[in-house]
Order: C-alpha cells, then structure tokens, then sequence
C-alpha cells in the first residue's frame, strides 16, 4: 500500500514506519524522533489509553504549547479510534474549563507552563480521570514519558474508518462559546490524494524538505501542518511556540524549506534586523493565511526571503486550505493579488444570496465551498451544524466574496460579525458578554477596526449605567480576567447610547464603517 491509498492516519503513520524507518520525523529542542519510533511510541500511548479505560470515540484533551509529545499522544489516540481535543492555551481559565467540560475528556494532558491553573481549574473538570503531565511538574499527577514507557509497543489495530473522527478542534461561537468542529480522517487525506494527480510545484515535497511547525497545534494552521509533514514523510521541527527569533535560528540550524505563517508572524520575522542577513537559499515556500496580508508587507517578506509565496484561504470547518493564491499569482500590479486565488482540485466554490440561490460571476454574496475536507459537524450541537453545514454537504463560510470570470475568488467582507486578529478568531458575542459582567456596563458592541500589525483589532463601544464611572484600563482589566487576552478590547469608547434600528437592534455598522473609508474591501 502507497501512503496515496491510506484511508486513515493511523495508516500513514505505520506506512512511514515501513517506508522511512530511522529517517527523522520529528525535531523538537534538539530531540529527534524517527519515523518508526514515532511510530512505536504512538502505539504505547494507545495501549497506554485502553490500560486507563478510554473507549473508542470518547475524547482526551491537550492544553499544552506544540512538542513532539503532542504528536505522539496525537497519534496514539488515532490507533485506538479515541479524539484527541488540543485546547487553545491563550484563553482565559473559564474558556479552558469550558472546553474541557465541553469535550467531556476523560484525560488531561498538561505541558509545564498549565500546572498550576489546571491545579486551580481540577474542581471544576468533572468528567477528567486522570490529569497527566507531559514534562512533569506536579508529584500528584501521572508523568508522560513513565507512563508511556511502561507500555507495550504492539500496534493495537483498533478498527477504525475513514469517517471516524480524528481531532477535534474549537472554535470561536457567534453565541459566546467555543463550537467543537469534528474533522475526520477523510478530511484530512482527501484533498491531500487529489492533490497527487495533478501537483503544482508549491505542493510538491521530496525527502529533502525540512517543514516547520511554527502555528499552535490547537489551530487548524498547526496542526493541519504538522499532518501535512507526516503525510509527505517531511523532517518537522516542531517550535514550541512562536519566537520570530527563535524561527530564524531555525532557519540557520536545520535548513527550513517549507513552512506555515500567519501574515502576523511574516511581519514579526522580517522585522528582526537579522533576517536581512539570512541565509534563505534553503527555503522554497512560505505559504501564509488566516487573515489577509498588506500589500507592503508581502512586498517586504518576498524582497526578504526571496522564496515562493502560496496565499491559503480556508477555516477550522474545512480541515484547512480549499483555495490558493499560487506563487506564479504574486505578481505586482496583477489584479488577483488582491484575491484569495483558485479553488484546489475536489473543491467546488459557490457564491450564494440571502435565500441560497447561485450568483452569478462578479456579484458578492456568501462564500460557500462543498468537498470531503468539509468537516462532520459540530459536537453536541446539531442546529449549529445546520445553519453551516446542509444535506448536499455545502458548508456556509460566513464570509462575503465573489468570483471573476478567470475562477479567482474575492473576499469583499464578513457576513457573520467575525473578527480576525493575528489569525485568531474572534465573535463580538464572546467579548461582548464578559464586558456585560462588569456591574457599571449597561451594555456595549464589539466591532473590528483595521490595525498595522494584527490586520484588525477589538473595538468596544460601552454604555455606562446611570451615574456609573469606569475607566477603559479598569475594564480592559476586567474583562481579561473572563476572556483571553487577544479577545479583549485594544480600544474603547464610551458613549451615551448605542445606535439602534427600528426594531432595536444595533447597527454595528455606524459604529465600524468610519474607520474602514477609503478602503475597497471591508476585512484587512
């Protein structure tokens, strides 16, 4: 069997195994991991998640930065059919808790820097067994590596088909929580084969390529890359999170020739004076999305890194990438650097009205995309599923946008009031309730306005309560006390009342259009 044929995770890696043997598959500080090891190793985390009684497709989670460590547990809970639910470390304790809560995980995974705020947050995991630490740190609680080791090595060969669930990752709520997107196996790999028919060069890897793993792996951007690698038999080194100067030591140590970057983290990197003195000649590709990036900027990091460019356009609901911006694409001066770019092969865009119908060629409306990187649904959470996801399994994007007449699609705006800072995700609901909780709000609305460095920024417009005094620091402070800390407001304006409708609903769009005039596209 040819890793083209695989019908699960579980398959690619024991064909790694099999294939690439001693070659490195994994480098994390200095430690480095073969293929066949790795292999080994998930498949003592497999046998080491039945001795602790997990069932097939119950979950475990991970709230941890990005390891080698992850990637074996990762693996593990694929051989056994358990899902594997990496936790957002960024976030506030209750929206940890929440998540964990939410994902009912039988088992807590726990890098070192979370000991202490899972140690506060233990009372209120009710369905986690066992909390287990992946680089020690807490006596009371099980360590990783002993743990894994006292295990057998023997694959379980748990069953498992390409529609089980292999990870499940979350995702901002329009209604103030996280929503579980279950992706499959066959969403992971079923782009990834049609791909091989009809390759361009950007997608093309050979056993040469060093990859690096710089995104978090509780982002579709890290660990839909760090699968990427595994699948193409690629050397990755993992970053434990990203330092723009850490990344370019990287560069120099083990020759990175692809790797995934939100345009946020371009500009970080090519900012650090010295990068103009890097040694690029190694590096093939930067491929980049998640938000949009300024013209300048891009302009700079190609000047810079003198490499190919692939611009992404995809979401957690889609297991990643459905459209590319293709190297040959970034020209100046060409109309289409100012789109997303092409559908991939297997992918169908369609853009949609109000009431669902087609629109013709040059007429924005809703982005919708329908192939088998479309994720299963939402967990727990069937009506949410509906709204996004229909019967002919064509997912709503919330994005507004159109298509030219050469297939190019334009993203023109956001149907659903969706913010995206430095790549992250995030619904004015979610900060407008922990702004509400402050005993001197009367009420408030969250807007994005454009911003240099993270392409848009937290905006809030508060109403006080009669007679109340609050200052924005104080509130600020407030409200990262409830939710993470890119969520919070960067700015706020305090006005005698927000501006309403007939019926009484805000118009955020008094609020948020004067800050975006003069701009052709309403998202940055």
């Amino acid at each position: 069997m040819s890793i083209s044929q695989a019908a699960t995770l579980a398959e690619v890696i024991r064909l790694q195994a099999q294939l690439r043997g001693e070659s490195t598959a994994l480098v994390f500080e200095g430690r480095s991991t073969s293929f066949a090891t790795l292999d080994q190793h998930a498949s003592q985390v497999a046998n080491g998640l039945i001795a602790l009684g997990v069932k097939p497709c119950q979950r475990v989670a991970y709230l941890g930065k990005n390891s080698d460590i992850f990637i074996e547990l990762l693996l593990g809970a694929i051989k056994v059919n358990v899902v594997m639910a990496p936790v957002n470390w960024r976030l506030a304790a209750p929206e940890i808790a929440f998540i964990v809560r939410d994902c009912q995980a039988q088992i807590l995974f726990v890098g070192p820097e979370f000991v202490e705020q899972v140690r506060d947050l233990a009372a209120q995991l009710a369905d986690v067994r066992v909390v287990m630490t992946t680089e020690g740190g807490a006596s009371e609680w099980q360590d990783f590596r002993s743990w894994r080791d006292a295990q057998s090595d023997v694959d379980p060969m748990t069953p498992l088909t390409k529609d089980d669930i292999a990870i499940q990752l979350y995702t901002s709520g329009t209604t103030g929580k996280p929503k579980g997107a279950m992706l499959t196996h066959h969403n992971f790999l079923s782009l990834l084969r049609i791909a091989e028919h009809d390759t361009p060069d950007w997608n093309r890897w050979t056993a040469d390529d060093v990859s690096l793993v710089a995104m978090p792996v509780f982002h579709i951007g890290g660990i839909g890359w760090a699968v990427y690698g595994l699948y193409h038999g690629a050397k990755s080194v993992i970053a434990r999170e990203f330092d723009p100067n850490k990344v370019l030591d990287d560069f120099a140590q083990y020759g990175i020739s692809k790797l995934f970057l939100v345009p946020a983290a371009m500009q970080f990197i090519v900012r650090q004076p010295r990068a103009r003195d890097m040694d690029f000649s190694k590096l093939r590709y930067i491929l980049y999305g998640a938000s949009p990036i300024p013209a300048a900027l891009l302009k700079e990091c190609i000047s810079v890194f003198k490499c190919g460019f692939v611009q992404m356009y995809g979401m957690t609901e889609t297991t990643g990438t459905i459209v590319v911006l293709a190297p040959e694409d970034h020209v100046e001066g060409r109309a289409c650097m100012r789109s997303a770019g092409k559908a991939l092969a297997g992918v169908e865009i369609a853009i949609l009205d109000a009431n669902g119908a087609s629109l013709p060629t040059g007429e924005v409306g809703e982005i919708a995309t329908r192939s088998g990187s479309n994720m299963a649904g939402y967990w727990n959470l069937p009506e949410a599923t509906a709204r996004t996801l229909d019967a002919d399994n064509w997912l709503r994007t919330g994005d507004a946008g159109y298509l030219d007449e050469d297939g190019y699609l334009y993203i023109h705006d956001r149907i659903k009031d969706m913010i995206i800072s430095g790549g992250e995700n995030i619904y004015p609901a979610e900060v407008e309730s922990a702004i509400c909780d402050h005993p001197d709000v009367a009420e408030v609305a969250v807007v994005g306005v454009p911003d240099d460095t993270w392409g848009e920024a937290v905006k809030a417009v508060v109403v006080l309560k009669p007679g109340k005094e609050l200052s924005a620091t104080d509130l600020m402070r407030f409200t990262r006390e409830r939710i993470a800390g890119f969520k919070s407001p960067k700015t706020i304006d305090f006005i005698s009342a927000l501006p309403r409708n007939a019926s009484g609903k805000i118009l955020r769009r008094h609020l948020r259009d004067p800050y975006w005039e003069g701009r052709e596209r309403q998202v940055n």
